[in-house]
């Protein structure tokens, strides 16, 4: 009786335990698995965030693949375990993608500052080719025109295409290339020289310029016949004056400026009574200016074309000109 007695206390007894056992398991499962959610979120916001740096880093980087989110560990003691190492691998690769992030970012603020210096310092470079300060051409490039005759074709060599243009360009118009504060002598000189007045206007004003040219003023000289052929463009003397303009300026030490006027002398009019001396003068300028293949076309053309002023009048610079210039012929 007794050891029936003993083995109900004793079933009773573990009875007990299990229930005290089995209860506080039941009240330990809620808090573990409210443990276990919040973890839960806890790693997706860190692989969000790894995803978006990922994004970042590598788009920054302009190419390559994103990196591997990292190991995730092999349970050790149940999922509460893992997702604890596999947070702790996304929070230290968080750290390695902000670093690389950061360090992309100030290499690109370094390139950038590198790319700026040069555009703050750039300067602006002159084209070579400008137009000379007397207002005359410092090249003259025209249109290409269609093959003519060998005179035509000559000309083109010498003057780099300029004959061919339709219209010989005319030189601009500017202030004369004279002393900016010219002294109170040469004043007085200027003034000493007398203009003519005559019933042809035209003349007088050519006349004067002549006559600053041969005093040697050059400046007012050029001035003056500029002057001249503004205002009669068709006088008999117009061929005179452009001539006479181109030899002011070679005389000034300017040949480019001289060649320009002398090129336009010829081409407005081949047959002017200064056409042969301008193509001759044509040839000085060039020969001053180092251009010894464009001295010598122009030496060419004038034997061809003025044989009578080469053997006549202008023999002698025809001459002197042919002595300083080598020519091929």
């Amino acid at each position: 009786m007794t050891g029936m007695v003993r083995a109900h206390r004793g079933r009773a007894m573990r009875g007990a335990a299990l229930a005290l056992l089995f209860a506080t398991a039941g009240a330990a499962l809620p808090a573990r698995a409210q443990e276990a959610t919040l973890q839960e979120l806890r790693m997706r916001q860190l692989e969000a965030s790894v995803r978006a740096l990922q994004a970042q880093v590598f788009a920054a980087g302009k190419g390559g693949a994103p990196a591997a989110a990292g190991p995730v560990a092999t349970p050790a003691s149940g999922p509460l375990t893992d997702m604890l190492t596999r947070m702790d691998a996304l929070e230290a690769q968080i750290a390695r993608l902000t670093a690389q992030n950061e360090e992309q970012a100030n290499r690109l603020r370094q390139l950038e500052g590198k790319l700026a210096a040069p555009a703050a310092t750039a300067v602006t470079v002159a084209p070579a080719a400008t137009a000379p300060a007397s207002g005359a051409p410092a090249q003259l490039v025209p249109e290409k025109a269609p093959e003519k005759s060998a005179t035509a074709t000559n000309l083109a060599a010498m003057t780099g295409g300029a004959s061919e243009a339709k219209h010989a360009a005319k030189p601009a118009e500017a202030k004369p290339a004279g002393p900016e504060k010219p002294s109170a002598a040469r004043v007085a000189a200027v003034k000493a020289v007398i203009k003519p007045k005559t019933a042809d206007a035209g003349d007088d004003e050519y006349s004067y310029g002549f006559r600053l040219w041969e005093g040697k003023f050059y400046p007012e000289a050029q001035q003056q016949l500029k002057l001249f052929l503004d205002k009669y463009p068709k006088h008999a003397k117009a061929s005179h004056g452009r001539n006479l303009l181109g030899r002011a300026y070679l005389d000034d030490g300017k040949p480019r400026d001289a060649a320009a006027w002398f090129l336009k002398n010829y081409q407005t009019d081949a047959q002017g009574p200064r056409a042969a001396d301008s193509l001759l003068g044509l040839a000085q300028a060039m020969g001053q200016l180092q251009d010894n293949n464009r001295a010598c076309i122009a030496l060419s053309e004038f034997a061809t074309n003025y044989p009578a002023e080469a053997k006549g009048r202008l023999k002698a610079p025809y001459d002197s000109t042919r002595a300083g210039i080598t020519c091929s012929q």
